[in-house]
């Protein structure tokens, strides 16, 4: 066990609080930190841990560091970038081992990536194959988060500014190693039936939805990017709020880069149903089980895969099942009948059942929410 700096969630749109906690890891580099289910390596050069052997790793923030600070607040920064990185990583896929029971694959997590030629403020989950921009590295074949260093400023905890360095970001870190669980559950790309370095790293709204929810989840509030995305008004779209307003209305069907405003309406659909089985006096965890176990059904191959039909056509039908809001859901039915009822009551109000394109879904609720006659032209 080492100790290190990190924002411990609080319910708050914030980056949470700030605390000295215990992590059970070990310095494996003068950047890395390894632990059982994740490493996490600073790629930008410079040592940030000692080799004294202590325990105690616990650094401040440094508001983020960033291109003004100072030599040594930048590497303060960094260190606590690399722990609250650990931190919050282990304890996300920590969770998902225990209501799955079984380890997820070992996740490696680089920070600093793609910050050449130009500054990098977000991050990705990638896995082999082809990618934009390309990867400078040997991708794990069990999948890898980039972090980039930051790009911008926001406003801290204590009121200054705060360089926004996405490993400080515990919802940016969470959202990516949720798409890690999603590969290695759902694999909504069916990249099992790929090849090792041809994989798929592209995302659907199913994913980015799920990965958004278990962020809520984690951090214990819906408005997951409330601290980089303040600026945006909590009724646009684009803030990924998990908001009961967010209906299968505002699919955006086909196309299009549309995953992540796609995911927000399965992402608040999911966070209603927890809702619901909670002041039903129900169990959290039994329904993110739900949820998990969902998502291993779905890509348990019920379709092409396990037919043993590995035509390229059958695998994009494969895909196309896996895309579908209603195909999840039935899994996650089948997974805990016994939940059904409020789940399968929840997800309704957002317009989503377990039957039914995405496109017809859209279209039923559109269709029921406007007058009769209107409603008929539509159908028609």
């Amino acid at each position: 066990m080492i100790r290190v700096g990190a924002y411990r969630e609080d319910g708050t749109p914030g980056p949470g609080t700030l605390a000295e906690v215990e992590l059970d890891a070990e310095v494996t580099g003068p950047a890395e930190l390894w632990s059982p289910e994740v490493t996490v390596r600073d790629e930008r050069g410079g040592a940030l841990f000692d080799d004294s052997g202590g325990t105690s790793l616990a650094v401040e923030p440094a508001a983020g560091g960033g291109p003004l600070a100072a030599a040594g607040a930048e590497r303060r920064a960094r260190a606590f970038g690399v722990g609250n990185t650990a931190y919050r990583a282990q304890r996300l896929l920590r969770s998902a081992a225990r209501l799955l029971g079984r380890p997820l694959p070992h996740l490696t997590v680089r920070i600093g990536a793609h910050d050449t030629p130009a500054r990098w403020g977000g991050g990705h989950y990638r896995l082999p194959g082809g990618a934009d921009p390309a990867e400078p590295y040997r991708i794990s074949w069990a999948g890898e988060v980039h972090l980039g260093g930051g790009s911008a400023y926001l406003p801290g905890p204590s009121g200054g500014p705060y360089f926004h360095a996405p490993a400080h970001n515990a919802a940016i870190v969470c959202h990516e190693v949720g798409h890690h669980i999603c590969r290695h559950t759902a694999d909504f790309k069916v990249n099992r039936l790929r090849p090792p370095d041809g994989q798929h790293s592209g995302k659907n709204a199913l994913d980015e939805g799920t990965a958004d929810f278990l962020t809520a989840i984690t951090l214990g509030t819906p408005d997951i990017y409330g601290w980089h995305r303040g600026h945006v008004p909590a009724w646009d779209q684009r803030r990924r709020g998990l908001d009961r307003r967010w209906t299968m209305a505002y699919l955006r069907p086909g196309r299009g880069g549309q995953a992540h405003a796609n995911g927000t309406v399965w992402a608040s659909a999911l966070w209603s149903a927890h809702r619901a089985v909670l002041e039903g006096g129900g169990d959290g965890d039994r329904f993110v089980a739900m949820l998990l176990r969902g998502l291993v059904r779905l890509g348990s191959g019920t379709g092409a895969e396990a037919a043993g039909q590995v035509t390229a056509a059958a695998l994009a039908e494969e895909r196309k099942r896996r895309n579908q809001f209603a195909s999840l859901l039935r899994e996650m039915v089948a997974a805990d009948p016994p939940l059904a009822p409020v789940v399968l009551a929840a997800m309704a109000r957002h317009g989503v059942h377990p039957d039914g394109s995405n496109r017809a879904l859209r279209e039923r609720v559109r269709a029921g929410a406007l007058p009769g006659a209107a409603a008929a032209a539509l159908a028609g």
